[in-house]
């Protein structure tokens, strides 16, 4: 007999909506029946689009640029006035060429040199709030160690403005679509002024420089517009991806002891822990993609012009490439997961995720061995196309 809330789900199969309340709020549980019963989700919001729950359809579908483009955007149901992203938002080779010129900030060697920084910086974020016995993890720890990293070592925004910077691209990545527009724009018009103060400057030989020489567009010069949305691209990714996964870790931590006692006890298992940490608390659940070619994917025939998504949250949850997928199991042999995308468009920044993820971890429960959720509390998300920790209280013996 089917249960009142498999008969909710099963409404997702032809009216998914990436934005839904209900998606937010039995987020695993809806990822776990999309992957079982639904390889495709069709959503009438928007254009409208079909979502890929299976892993392999989604890695496909991701390796294959020329039939599913980016160009047209991530985003499922863009906002009036959306701008893109880029080279987010681009196919090569002029993708290609603006990875070239980017990478080089963001290899395992460059991200390597920060981490005695980042252990510093978490290490000060803890010490503010260790002696009192408790913390509200998101705001005091997960949300600023990011942008510390980001803003001072790659690419030199004023910390200052960080507060207000986070708050723009929350609303803009999570508030109600009709209030969308506004925060982008002021994010924009903030980066659009600091790049147009920095090209009257002297060079200082780091990445605001290179994405102000830009690359060759179709043989011409690089738009100076293309410019702000590559500084965008590496804003929204920097902050309002890693704050989530970080906090992810830290959640599993707090509730499960036996995953902080086998990281003691075997701290090599420490990779395995952030392979982990990114599967299940991934910050990017889908990106949107336009089909360019006639294809068939899950029996579904698509033309030219369709709009479908890759859902990475549901591939990662897949038990075809992954065992009892709802566990966060430090001793797995290998873990597959689509967390950071896959193809030309993998992301740029994973070397430093895992390292922002890993030092959060590691420095945490250096500093405070013996935590765990707050008395009557769980963590709050907000979801769409990202998803995010609103907060997490925690609290510990002093």
């Amino acid at each position: 007999m089917s249960t009142p809330e498999a008969a909710d789900f099963t409404r997702l199969h032809t009216h998914f909506d990436i934005d839904d309340p209900v998606f937010a709020e039995r987020f695993e549980a809806v990822l776990d029946h999309l992957v079982a019963r639904c390889p495709v989700a069709r959503s009438e919001v928007g254009p409208g689009y079909h979502a890929f729950n299976r892993y392999r359809d989604v890695r496909r579908s991701g390796q294959d640029w020329r039939t599913f483009s980016s160009a047209d955007g991530w985003m499922l149901n863009p906002p009036e006035g959306n701008i893109f992203i880029l080279p987010e938002d681009s196919d090569p080779p002029y993708h290609t060429e603006w990875r070239r010129v980017l990478n080089p900030f963001f290899t395992a060697a460059a991200v390597a040199a920060l981490e005695a920084p980042a252990r510093a910086y978490a290490a000060e974020l803890v010490a503010r709030f260790a002696a009192r016995g408790h913390c509200e993890y998101v705001a005091d720890f997960a949300a600023q160690l990011p942008g510390l990293i980001l803003f001072q070592h790659i690419l030199p925004v004023p910390v200052a403005t960080l507060p207000t910077l986070f708050k723009d691209i929350d609303a803009y990545s999570f508030g109600p679509v009709e209030e969308r527009t506004a925060a982008f724009g002021r994010v924009y018009a903030y980066l659009q002024e600091f790049l147009a103060e920095r090209a009257l400057a002297p060079p200082q030989n780091d990445l605001v420089d290179v994405i102000l020489a830009g690359v060759e567009r179709e043989g011409a010069p690089c738009p100076w517009v293309d410019k702000v949305h590559a500084t965008l691209d590496v804003v929204f990714g920097g902050l309002a991806t890693t704050t989530h996964a970080m906090s992810g870790a830290i959640f599993a931590l707090a509730s499960d002891p036996g995953i902080r006692a086998s990281l003691r006890a075997d701290p090599t298992r420490m990779d395995t822990a952030v392979e982990e940490t990114v599967r299940l608390y991934a910050p990017v659940v889908a990106v949107g993609r336009t089909v360019r070619e006639p294809v068939t994917v899950g029996g579904i025939a698509f033309v030219p012009g369709d709009r479908v998504a890759l859902n990475y949250a549901a591939a990662s949850r897949d038990p075809e490439v992954c065992a009892n997928p709802a566990r966060f199991d430090v001793h797995r042999h290998e873990v597959v997961h689509t967390a950071f995308g896959v193809g030309p468009h993998r992301c740029i920044g994973e070397h430093l995720a895992r390292l922002e993820i890993r030092v959060a971890i590691e420095e945490f429960i250096r500093l405070i061995p013996n935590f765990s959720l707050a008395a009557g509390t769980q963590p709050r998300y907000e979801s769409g196309q990202l998803r995010t920790m609103k907060d997490l209280h925690l609290r510990w013996p002093v």
